[in-house]
Protein backbone atom coordinates (compact mmCIF):
# COMPACT_ATOMS: atom_id res chain seq x y z
CA UNK A 1 0.00 0.00 0.00
CA UNK A 2 1.29 3.49 -0.88
CA UNK A 3 2.46 5.70 1.99
CA UNK A 4 -0.17 8.26 3.06
CA UNK A 5 0.21 11.52 1.17
CA UNK A 6 1.12 14.61 3.15
CA UNK A 7 -0.88 17.75 2.32
CA UNK A 8 0.14 21.40 2.73
CA UNK A 9 -2.14 24.43 2.24
CA UNK A 10 0.02 27.32 1.03
CA UNK A 11 -1.96 30.35 2.21
CA UNK A 12 -4.40 31.08 5.01
CA UNK A 13 -6.70 33.89 3.96
CA UNK A 14 -10.47 33.57 3.78
CA UNK A 15 -10.46 30.91 1.01
CA UNK A 16 -7.29 29.16 2.18
CA UNK A 17 -8.77 28.71 5.66
CA UNK A 18 -12.11 27.43 4.27
CA UNK A 19 -10.20 24.87 2.17
CA UNK A 20 -8.04 23.90 5.14
CA UNK A 21 -11.24 23.09 7.04
CA UNK A 22 -12.34 20.64 4.29
CA UNK A 23 -8.90 19.14 3.73
CA UNK A 24 -8.26 18.74 7.46
CA UNK A 25 -11.45 16.69 7.90
CA UNK A 26 -10.78 14.53 4.83
CA UNK A 27 -7.09 13.95 5.63
CA UNK A 28 -8.09 12.67 9.07
CA UNK A 29 -10.85 10.51 7.58
CA UNK A 30 -9.06 8.70 4.71
CA UNK A 31 -6.01 6.42 4.90
CA UNK A 32 -4.83 7.88 1.58
CA UNK A 33 -3.57 10.98 3.42
CA UNK A 34 -1.32 11.83 6.33
CA UNK A 35 -3.61 13.12 9.11
CA UNK A 36 -1.56 16.26 9.82
CA UNK A 37 -2.16 19.11 7.37
CA UNK A 38 0.29 22.00 7.44
CA UNK A 39 -1.07 25.45 6.58
CA UNK A 40 1.37 28.25 5.85
CA UNK A 41 0.27 31.39 7.69
CA UNK A 42 1.82 34.80 7.05
CA UNK A 43 2.59 35.76 10.62
CA UNK A 44 0.87 38.83 12.03
CA UNK A 45 -0.28 40.06 15.41
CA UNK A 46 -4.00 39.98 16.21
CA UNK A 47 -5.08 41.43 19.56
CA UNK A 48 -1.55 41.12 20.92
CA UNK A 49 -1.16 37.44 19.94
CA UNK A 50 0.53 35.77 16.99
CA UNK A 51 -2.01 34.55 14.42
CA UNK A 52 -0.31 31.10 14.22
CA UNK A 53 -0.54 30.73 17.98
CA UNK A 54 -4.27 31.61 17.91
CA UNK A 55 -4.92 29.07 15.12
CA UNK A 56 -2.93 26.30 16.82
CA UNK A 57 -4.44 26.95 20.27
CA UNK A 58 -8.01 28.03 19.53
CA UNK A 59 -8.31 26.34 16.07
CA UNK A 60 -9.78 29.45 14.45
CA UNK A 61 -8.40 31.94 11.96
CA UNK A 62 -9.90 34.91 13.79
CA UNK A 63 -8.69 37.42 11.20
CA UNK A 64 -9.70 35.84 7.89
CA UNK A 65 -12.34 33.22 8.77
CA UNK A 66 -13.81 34.22 12.13
CA UNK A 67 -16.53 32.09 13.68
CA UNK A 68 -15.37 28.81 12.08
CA UNK A 69 -13.44 26.12 13.89
CA UNK A 70 -10.59 24.49 11.96
CA UNK A 71 -9.92 20.80 12.58
CA UNK A 72 -7.21 20.34 15.25
CA UNK A 73 -5.03 18.41 12.76
CA UNK A 74 -4.58 21.61 10.68
CA UNK A 75 -1.30 23.09 11.95
CA UNK A 76 -0.43 26.73 11.27
CA UNK A 77 3.25 27.13 10.30
CA UNK A 78 4.74 30.64 9.93
CA UNK A 79 7.88 29.50 8.08
CA UNK A 80 6.97 28.83 4.43
CA UNK A 81 9.89 26.51 3.64
CA UNK A 82 9.17 24.53 6.82
CA UNK A 83 5.45 24.27 5.99
CA UNK A 84 5.97 22.63 2.57
CA UNK A 85 8.68 20.20 3.66
CA UNK A 86 7.75 16.60 2.84
CA UNK A 87 4.39 17.53 1.26
CA UNK A 88 3.11 15.31 -1.55
CA UNK A 89 0.19 17.62 -2.39
CA UNK A 90 0.59 21.41 -2.33
CA UNK A 91 -2.58 23.53 -2.45
CA UNK A 92 -1.76 27.09 -3.50
CA UNK A 93 -4.24 29.66 -2.13
CA UNK A 94 -2.43 33.03 -2.07
CA UNK A 95 -3.21 36.26 -3.97
CA UNK A 96 -1.76 35.84 -7.46
CA UNK A 97 0.53 38.86 -6.98
CA UNK A 98 2.58 36.83 -4.46
CA UNK A 99 2.91 33.50 -6.24
CA UNK A 100 6.35 34.10 -7.78
CA UNK A 101 7.83 35.05 -4.42
CA UNK A 102 6.22 32.00 -2.80
CA UNK A 103 7.64 29.66 -5.49
CA UNK A 104 11.13 31.17 -5.20
CA UNK A 105 11.03 30.57 -1.44
CA UNK A 106 9.94 26.92 -1.60
CA UNK A 107 11.59 25.53 -4.73
CA UNK A 108 14.60 24.07 -2.90
CA UNK A 109 12.40 22.59 -0.15
CA UNK A 110 9.70 20.61 -1.97
CA UNK A 111 9.57 17.02 -3.15
CA UNK A 112 10.29 16.74 -6.85
CA UNK A 113 7.32 14.42 -7.38
CA UNK A 114 4.86 16.60 -5.45
CA UNK A 115 1.54 17.46 -7.13
CA UNK A 116 0.41 21.09 -7.03
CA UNK A 117 -3.12 22.43 -7.18
CA UNK A 118 -3.81 26.10 -7.84
CA UNK A 119 -6.95 27.60 -6.29
CA UNK A 120 -5.79 31.06 -7.39
CA UNK A 121 -8.13 33.07 -9.60
CA UNK A 122 -5.97 35.33 -11.75
CA UNK A 123 -3.65 35.34 -14.76
CA UNK A 124 -0.15 36.57 -15.37
CA UNK A 125 1.58 38.06 -18.39
CA UNK A 126 4.22 36.01 -20.12
CA UNK A 127 6.37 37.23 -23.03
CA UNK A 128 3.91 35.62 -25.47
CA UNK A 129 0.76 36.89 -23.76
CA UNK A 130 -1.46 35.08 -21.28
CA UNK A 131 0.25 32.96 -18.66
CA UNK A 132 -1.89 30.88 -16.32
CA UNK A 133 -0.93 30.82 -12.65
CA UNK A 134 -0.59 27.02 -12.81
CA UNK A 135 1.95 27.53 -15.64
CA UNK A 136 3.86 30.06 -13.52
CA UNK A 137 4.02 27.55 -10.66
CA UNK A 138 4.92 24.66 -12.98
CA UNK A 139 7.66 26.75 -14.60
CA UNK A 140 9.14 27.77 -11.25
CA UNK A 141 8.88 24.44 -9.42
CA UNK A 142 8.86 21.81 -12.19
CA UNK A 143 5.99 19.87 -10.60
CA UNK A 144 2.74 18.46 -12.06
CA UNK A 145 -0.06 21.02 -11.69
CA UNK A 146 -3.85 20.85 -11.39
CA UNK A 147 -6.46 23.52 -10.64
CA UNK A 148 -9.66 23.89 -8.61
CA UNK A 149 -12.21 26.57 -9.57
CA UNK A 150 -15.91 26.93 -8.91
CA UNK A 151 -18.82 28.89 -7.49
CA UNK A 152 -17.19 28.85 -4.09
CA UNK A 153 -17.67 31.88 -1.84
CA UNK A 154 -15.38 31.02 1.07
CA UNK A 155 -17.75 31.81 3.94
CA UNK A 156 -20.51 29.69 2.41
CA UNK A 157 -18.11 26.78 1.89
CA UNK A 158 -17.00 27.16 5.53
CA UNK A 159 -20.68 27.25 6.59
CA UNK A 160 -21.03 23.87 4.81
CA UNK A 161 -23.75 25.12 2.50
CA UNK A 162 -24.12 22.92 -0.57
CA UNK A 163 -21.93 23.99 -3.47
CA UNK A 164 -20.07 22.52 -6.42
CA UNK A 165 -16.55 22.93 -7.69
CA UNK A 166 -14.46 21.80 -10.68
CA UNK A 167 -11.01 20.23 -10.63
CA UNK A 168 -9.06 20.55 -13.87
CA UNK A 169 -6.60 17.66 -14.02
CA UNK A 170 -5.03 16.18 -17.16
CA UNK A 171 -3.62 13.18 -15.26
CA UNK A 172 -6.10 10.32 -14.79
CA UNK A 173 -4.21 8.97 -11.75
CA UNK A 174 -4.17 12.20 -9.72
CA UNK A 175 -7.78 13.22 -10.47
CA UNK A 176 -9.52 10.65 -8.20
CA UNK A 177 -7.01 11.22 -5.36
CA UNK A 178 -7.59 14.96 -5.43
CA UNK A 179 -11.35 14.46 -5.59
CA UNK A 180 -11.12 12.26 -2.48
CA UNK A 181 -9.12 15.00 -0.71
CA UNK A 182 -11.60 17.77 -1.57
CA UNK A 183 -15.09 16.26 -1.77
CA UNK A 184 -17.56 16.36 1.13
CA UNK A 185 -21.34 15.82 1.24
CA UNK A 186 -21.75 19.59 0.76
CA UNK A 187 -18.71 20.37 -1.44
CA UNK A 188 -19.33 18.39 -4.62
CA UNK A 189 -16.42 17.90 -7.00
CA UNK A 190 -16.39 17.22 -10.75
CA UNK A 191 -13.05 16.40 -12.42
CA UNK A 192 -12.48 17.48 -16.04
CA UNK A 193 -9.39 17.25 -18.20
CA UNK A 194 -9.54 20.80 -19.65
CA UNK A 195 -7.57 22.35 -16.82
CA UNK A 196 -6.55 25.43 -18.86
CA UNK A 197 -10.17 26.32 -19.61
CA UNK A 198 -11.17 25.72 -15.97
CA UNK A 199 -8.44 28.12 -14.87
CA UNK A 200 -9.22 30.80 -17.45
CA UNK A 201 -12.85 30.81 -16.25
CA UNK A 202 -11.68 31.39 -12.68
CA UNK A 203 -9.67 34.43 -13.71
CA UNK A 204 -11.95 36.08 -16.26
CA UNK A 205 -15.19 35.92 -14.29
CA UNK A 206 -13.71 38.47 -11.85
CA UNK A 207 -13.58 41.06 -14.66
CA UNK A 208 -17.25 40.42 -15.47
CA UNK A 209 -18.11 40.72 -11.76
CA UNK A 210 -16.59 44.21 -11.71
CA UNK A 211 -18.94 45.10 -14.58
CA UNK A 212 -21.88 43.63 -12.64
CA UNK A 213 -20.89 45.76 -9.64
CA UNK A 214 -20.85 48.89 -11.82
CA UNK A 215 -24.44 48.02 -12.86
CA UNK A 216 -25.50 47.71 -9.22
CA UNK A 217 -23.79 50.96 -8.27
CA UNK A 218 -25.48 52.79 -11.14
CA UNK A 219 -28.88 51.31 -10.25
CA UNK A 220 -29.46 49.55 -13.58
CA UNK A 221 -31.45 46.57 -12.28
CA UNK A 222 -31.51 42.84 -12.94
CA UNK A 223 -32.18 42.86 -16.69
CA UNK A 224 -29.06 44.91 -17.36
CA UNK A 225 -27.02 42.79 -14.98
CA UNK A 226 -28.20 39.63 -16.76
CA UNK A 227 -27.00 41.17 -20.04
CA UNK A 228 -23.58 41.86 -18.45
CA UNK A 229 -23.36 38.25 -17.27
CA UNK A 230 -24.33 36.82 -20.67
CA UNK A 231 -22.04 39.13 -22.68
CA UNK A 232 -19.26 38.50 -20.18
CA UNK A 233 -19.67 34.74 -20.62
CA UNK A 234 -19.47 35.16 -24.43
CA UNK A 235 -16.21 37.11 -24.02
CA UNK A 236 -14.86 34.44 -21.64
CA UNK A 237 -15.56 31.70 -24.22
CA UNK A 238 -14.09 33.79 -27.06
CA UNK A 239 -10.97 34.54 -25.00
CA UNK A 240 -10.50 30.85 -24.16
CA UNK A 241 -10.77 29.90 -27.86
CA UNK A 242 -8.13 32.44 -28.86
CA UNK A 243 -5.66 31.65 -26.10
CA UNK A 244 -6.06 27.92 -25.36
CA UNK A 245 -4.20 26.90 -28.49
CA UNK A 246 -2.77 23.75 -26.89
CA UNK A 247 -6.13 22.23 -25.95
CA UNK A 248 -9.67 21.78 -27.21
CA UNK A 249 -12.19 24.26 -25.85
CA UNK A 250 -15.46 22.42 -25.30
CA UNK A 251 -18.44 24.69 -24.56
CA UNK A 252 -19.61 22.04 -22.05
CA UNK A 253 -16.76 23.02 -19.71
CA UNK A 254 -18.38 26.46 -19.33
CA UNK A 255 -21.49 24.69 -17.98
CA UNK A 256 -19.44 23.23 -15.11
CA UNK A 257 -19.22 25.03 -11.76
CA UNK A 258 -16.01 26.77 -12.86
CA UNK A 259 -17.90 28.49 -15.69
CA UNK A 260 -21.45 29.77 -15.58
CA UNK A 261 -22.06 28.93 -11.89
CA UNK A 262 -18.94 30.73 -10.66
CA UNK A 263 -19.76 33.66 -12.94
CA UNK A 264 -23.29 34.05 -11.54
CA UNK A 265 -22.14 33.70 -7.92
CA UNK A 266 -19.38 36.25 -8.33
CA UNK A 267 -21.67 38.72 -10.09
CA UNK A 268 -24.17 38.58 -7.21
CA UNK A 269 -21.79 38.09 -4.26
CA UNK A 270 -18.04 38.32 -3.87
CA UNK A 271 -15.63 41.18 -3.32
CA UNK A 272 -15.16 42.30 -6.94
CA UNK A 273 -18.85 43.08 -7.33
CA UNK A 274 -19.01 44.78 -3.91
CA UNK A 275 -16.02 47.05 -4.49
CA UNK A 276 -17.17 47.93 -8.03
CA UNK A 277 -20.60 48.92 -6.70
CA UNK A 278 -18.97 51.18 -4.10
CA UNK A 279 -16.67 52.61 -6.81
CA UNK A 280 -19.68 53.58 -8.94
CA UNK A 281 -21.52 55.08 -5.94
CA UNK A 282 -18.71 56.91 -4.10
CA UNK A 283 -16.19 57.97 -6.73
CA UNK A 284 -13.36 56.70 -4.47
CA UNK A 285 -10.46 54.87 -6.11
CA UNK A 286 -10.28 51.07 -6.27
CA UNK A 287 -7.17 51.18 -4.02
CA UNK A 288 -8.97 53.28 -1.39
CA UNK A 289 -11.98 50.96 -1.34
CA UNK A 290 -9.76 47.87 -1.19
CA UNK A 291 -8.08 49.28 1.94
CA UNK A 292 -11.38 50.33 3.55
CA UNK A 293 -13.50 47.26 2.76
CA UNK A 294 -11.35 44.16 2.38
CA UNK A 295 -9.56 43.71 5.72
CA UNK A 296 -6.18 43.17 4.05
CA UNK A 297 -7.43 40.94 1.22
CA UNK A 298 -6.62 41.70 -2.42
CA UNK A 299 -8.96 42.39 -5.31
CA UNK A 300 -8.37 40.29 -8.45
CA UNK A 301 -10.81 41.72 -11.05
CA UNK A 302 -9.15 45.04 -11.94
CA UNK A 303 -5.65 43.50 -11.93
CA UNK A 304 -6.84 40.70 -14.24
CA UNK A 305 -8.52 43.28 -16.51
CA UNK A 306 -5.18 45.09 -16.84
CA UNK A 307 -3.28 41.90 -17.71
CA UNK A 308 -5.96 40.80 -20.20
CA UNK A 309 -6.00 44.26 -21.80
CA UNK A 310 -2.24 44.16 -22.28
CA UNK A 311 -2.48 40.74 -23.89
CA UNK A 312 -5.36 41.79 -26.19
CA UNK A 313 -3.45 44.93 -27.24
CA UNK A 314 -0.50 42.79 -28.30
CA UNK A 315 -2.87 40.67 -30.39
CA UNK A 316 -4.67 43.76 -31.74
CA UNK A 317 -7.98 42.34 -30.48
CA UNK A 318 -9.16 44.85 -27.86
CA UNK A 319 -12.22 45.80 -29.95
CA UNK A 320 -13.51 42.23 -29.92
CA UNK A 321 -13.79 42.34 -26.10
CA UNK A 322 -15.64 45.59 -25.32
CA UNK A 323 -16.84 44.54 -21.86
CA UNK A 324 -13.35 43.51 -20.69
CA UNK A 325 -11.96 46.71 -22.19
CA UNK A 326 -14.58 48.95 -20.55
CA UNK A 327 -13.78 47.53 -17.10
CA UNK A 328 -10.08 48.20 -17.71
CA UNK A 329 -10.62 51.76 -18.99
CA UNK A 330 -12.89 52.68 -16.06
CA UNK A 331 -10.62 51.16 -13.39
CA UNK A 332 -7.31 52.52 -14.71
CA UNK A 333 -7.76 55.30 -17.26
CA UNK A 334 -10.36 57.48 -15.60
CA UNK A 335 -13.18 56.73 -18.04
CA UNK A 336 -16.49 57.66 -16.40
CA UNK A 337 -18.25 54.65 -14.93
CA UNK A 338 -21.51 55.98 -16.38
CA UNK A 339 -20.15 55.14 -19.84
CA UNK A 340 -20.02 51.43 -18.98
CA UNK A 341 -23.50 51.01 -20.41
CA UNK A 342 -22.24 52.08 -23.87
CA UNK A 343 -20.12 48.94 -24.12
CA UNK A 344 -23.33 46.89 -23.75
CA UNK A 345 -25.35 48.93 -26.25
CA UNK A 346 -22.56 48.76 -28.83
CA UNK A 347 -21.43 45.20 -28.16
CA UNK A 348 -20.62 43.21 -31.36
CA UNK A 349 -23.21 40.68 -30.15
CA UNK A 350 -25.84 43.37 -30.75
CA UNK A 351 -24.60 44.51 -34.15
Amino acid sequence: MAAPRKVCVVGSGNWGSAIAKIVGVNAARWDTFDATVNMWVFEEMVGGRKLTEIINTDHENVKYLPGHKLPPNVVAVPDLAEAVKGADILLFVVPHQFIVRVCDTIKEHIKKDAVGMSLIKGVDEGPDGLKLISDVIRGKLGIAMTVLMGANIANEVADEKLCETTIGCKDKVNGPILKELMQTPNFRVTVVEESDVVEICGALKNIVAVGAGFCDGLGFGDNTKAAVIRLGLMEMIAFAKVFCTNCQVHPATFLESCGVADLITTCYGGRNRKIAEAFAKTGKTIEQLEKEMLNGQKLQGPATAAEVNHILKNKNMVDKFPLFNAVYQICFNGHPVTEFINCLQNHPEHM
